[in-house]
């Protein structure tokens, strides 16, 4: 009997796990850098959905800055999800 009800616990576990993964999945979080200029949209997992950048940051001249705004968002995006979490 212990046997069954180890094996009915494990299948509970898994199925609550696989549920959680879900709801990570549909969880939508957004960092920003540069005052809002660039903001990063990511799931539960910290799995990068969308980047949006105002116009006004866009230079051609300091694509470096761009980068850095970038990453900066993608950062604060998924330490939110992984608080979240």
């Amino acid at each position: 009997m212990d046997l069954k009800n180890l094996m009915a616990q494990a299948q509970q576990m898994q199925q609550r796990a696989q549920q959680v993964d879900e709801a990570l999945l549909k969880l939508s979080v957004t960092g920003s850098a540069g005052g809002g200029m660039v903001t990063v949209e990511v799931d539960g997992k910290g799995n990068v959905k969308k980047v949006r950048l105002e116009p006004g940051v866009v230079n051609p001249a300091d694509v470096e800055m761009l980068e850095d705004l970038i990453t900066v968002a993608t950062v604060d995006a998924q330490q939110k999800a992984a608080e979240a979490a």
